[in-house]
């Protein structure tokens, strides 16, 4: 499944050999229980690295 972020492409696939689920977007990785769970890591994981990037 692929949904996005702004202008990024987040990539959201089911873990094999694992229990949940992982997002790829802009070199980050997170991992939730459910799909939405690893979405909504993913979008904090991009804040922070925007909060970085511009301090």
């Amino acid at each position: 499944m692929e949904t996005k972020i702004g202008h990024l492409k987040v990539a959201i696939f089911k873990i094999k050999n694992r229990r949940g689920f992982a997002a790829v977007c802009f070199e980050h990785l997170t991992e939730g229980k459910t799909a939405q769970e690893a979405y909504e890591r993913m979008a904090k994981a991009l804040r922070r690295t925007n909060k970085k990037e511009v301090t």
